[in-house]
């Protein structure tokens, strides 16, 4: 439980991060950049089982963690264009309410319980992270389903993709090094897209980015760590934990948006809190 709290918390840091990245006009894609490489070094430092780094790919978990760390890039412009062609609201959405791909695949691959608390749970849950997270934008954005629906597969594929290496692959003292190799793949992506835009055009890379991205970098490494450790745990079937941390992070942005950014809720958006603390406590109990 404790790995648990500690992923939704650390989750949550990033949202509050990325919420000043926009006050203080950070480069997005080299902020995130830099947070990998900060993510990747932590990950090799603080590793309980050195592997030299030309070894990696000798690893059971490391074509897992290749196509990982390349969907962390691609999901991440799947994001901006979403929010671009369709507005905020719909890219939260989208992204949250993903937890149903794990949610359903725990089931399916994992044989995990099906219970009448446990399904209404998960359904109450999932209109919960809708109505917290739809805002009254005002905006004439009729963009295509397309980005919705793949930003929606791909975070839920993350997940899934996640637990089930995990499972199957990583072994105990191996988190760390495959977390680490995860954003070091992620930042070699990263790097070629960098590349590739500095060629059409040459600008410095700014110290402010260098900062926001060693900011970002270690809440990142911990809320991977953290989870992969909670999903470790016999006492929670993936369903449930995934349910249960999707929910908690939409829970804790919330007030923390509410006190601290002073941001405005609907009537909508209390339901949903409210919702969302239900739906937690059913899946939990079943």
């Amino acid at each position: 439980m404790m790995y648990l709290l500690l992923s939704i918390l650390f989750s949550t840091g990033l949202f509050v991060i990325f919420k000043y990245f926009g006050i203080y006009k950070v480069d997005v894609l080299k902020a995130i950049f830099v947070n990998y490489i900060v993510a990747f070094s932590m990950g090799f430092l603080l590793a309980e089982r050195k592997i030299p780094i030309t070894e990696i790919y000798l690893e059971p978990w490391f074509s897992g963690a290749l196509v990982l760390g390349a969907l962390f890039i691609v999901i991440f412009f799947v994001m901006a264009m979403t929010a671009q062609k369709n507005g905020v609201s719909v890219t939260s959405i989208a992204g949250k309410m993903s937890v149903v791909v794990p949610v359903f695949f725990g089931i399916i691959l994992y044989n995990e319980s099906v219970t009448f608390l446990k399904i209404a749970g998960i359904i109450i849950a999932l209109v919960a992270v809708y109505l917290s997270s739809v805002k009254e934008e005002k905006s004439n954005k009729n963009g295509t389903l397309l980005f919705p629906i793949l930003l929606f597969i791909g975070s839920g594929t993350i997940d899934t993709l996640l637990k089930y290496i995990q499972t199957n692959h990583v072994a105990d003292q191996d988190i760390s090094i495959f977390s680490g190799s995860l954003f070091g793949i992620a930042a070699f992506f990263g790097f070629l897209i960098l590349t590739f835009k500095g060629i059409k055009k040459r600008e410095p890379f700014g110290m402010k980015n260098i900062v926001a991205g060693i900011v970002l970098g270690v809440p990142n490494y911990f809320s991977i760590i953290f989870l992969i450790k909670a999903l470790q745990d016999k006492n929670f079937e993936s369903s449930v934990l995934f349910t249960v941390n999707n929910v908690g992070i939409v829970i804790l942005s919330t007030l923390v948006g509410l006190f601290i950014f002073k941001e405005k809720f609907s009537f909508k958006n209390k339901i949903g809190v409210a919702l969302a603390v239900l739906g937690i406590v059913l899946v939990t109990v079943a």
